[in-house]
């Protein structure tokens, strides 16, 4: 009986350790399509980014990288103000500004920016009033972040930004906040700079919105079988869910190519997981050009980005819409800038352009400035 015993056992251990890499398999996907709020939050920041397909976060060490990586910020070498904007679809808008200062002699820095997202003063349409009810309605999205950030060692810096967020939708509001925190490898490869950056983006709380928007009026109905007596409405309110922010995870490597006196050539690539939608991947490519002791420069930069969800599968009955509205080119940036800074590295001002291709939905230019000084 006790060898009986002892055979069910390493039997039922084996069979369970059988089993279970067929339960690992079945994986199930958590990804919450549409499932939060604020995805302004992932609009970006400056031409320099949107050109470069969002494949920034390693290269990032100017006053975008507030956003893009707060571990770049450590890497400025002059304070800095960046303002950049551009119009979204269906004629809203998308700005934001950032200010970092290097501290400590280049030991740490600090910085502030801020982004808005929205439109305003459209009509409201009802089905009682198809052709407008006289009111108007506007969205106004907005965060601001701080950030601190700092060198650890001459290849090594990490940087942390708080973030507070504010969501006004029409005649309701919510808030919420939120952390992004950013590392950044900076070696050389040979006889030529290498980076590499991880980046965590939006993690915090979750927004729920009241506010008179939500307020409604209720008829109290009477039980079943008694007559129905004029009476008040009684004043009530629908109560919404709460949302959610949308996280962000990059992983991004920056390799120069060419790395003279005069000349670079960045090849950049990025991964990214979002908490709502699949993952992506981007490359691009920046090549900068100094024009001799004028103080000025040039920069080209292009890039690919591929989000699996853009990709059209219409029905037969719909096989010619995709290719009739060019979806092949979304995901494709362009830009460039046109750079000047005095002797010594004293003044510096940087105007960047950018062109984005969203598919079906048309595309976006970007415009940015930067000063230094």
């Amino acid at each position: 009986m006790k060898r009986f015993l002892t055979r069910a056992i390493v039997g039922a251990a084996l069979g369970a350790m059988g089993a279970a890499p067929a339960v690992a398999q079945q994986s199930v996907d958590n990804t919450s399509y549409g499932g939060s709020a604020a995805e302004f939050l992932l609009l970006g920041a400056g031409a320099r980014g949107a050109a470069l397909g969002g494949a920034y976060a390693a290269l990032a060490n100017d006053v975008e990288a507030l956003y893009w990586n707060p571990a770049g910020v450590a890497l400025m070498e002059r304070p800095g103000v960046s303002l950049g904007t551009y119009t979204y679809l269906a004629d809203t808008r998308y700005s934001w500004g950032g200010l970092a200062f290097p501290m400590g002699g280049g030991a740490r820095a600090i910085g502030i920016q801020a982004g808005t997202f929205g439109f305003s003063d459209q009509p409201v349409y009802t089905v009682d009033n198809p052709e407008g009810d006289g009111s108007t309605y506007s969205v106004a999205q907005t965060f601001v972040g701080l950030t601190y950030s700092q060198n650890f060692s001459d290849r090594f810096s990490a940087g942390i930004t708080g973030k507070f967020i504010s969501d006004r939708l029409g005649a309701t509001s919510g808030s919420g906040f939120a952390v992004d925190f950013g590392t950044s490898f900076h070696a050389q490869l040979g006889p030529r700079p290498i980076r590499a950056s991880f980046v965590i983006q939006n993690l915090g709380s979750s927004i729920t919105h009241t506010g008179s928007g939500l307020d409604v009026t209720v008829q109290r109905q009477p039980p079943s079988g008694q007559e129905q007596l004029p009476q008040e409405g009684q004043p009530s309110g629908y109560r919404t869910k709460d949302w959610g922010l949308p996280v962000m995870f990059r992983l991004a490597l920056a390799f120069d190519m060419i790395n003279v006196s005069a000349q670079r050539v960045t090849l950049l690539g990025e991964f990214t997981q979002p908490n709502n939608t699949n993952a992506s991947w981007s490359g691009g490519l920046e090549w900068g050009l100094n024009l001799g002791t004028t103080g000025f420069g040039l920069t080209a930069r292009g890039s690919y980005a591929y989000q699996p969800d853009n990709d059209l599968k219409p029905d037969a009955a719909l096989a010619g819409f995709s290719t009739s509205l060019g979806t092949g080119s979304d995901g494709l940036a362009l830009g460039g800038g046109l750079a000047y800074n005095t002797r010594g590295g004293g003044f510096g001002l940087a105007l960047d352009y950018a062109y984005k291709s969203l598919g079906v939905l048309g595309a976006t230019h970007f415009y940015g400035a930067t000063i230094h000084w």
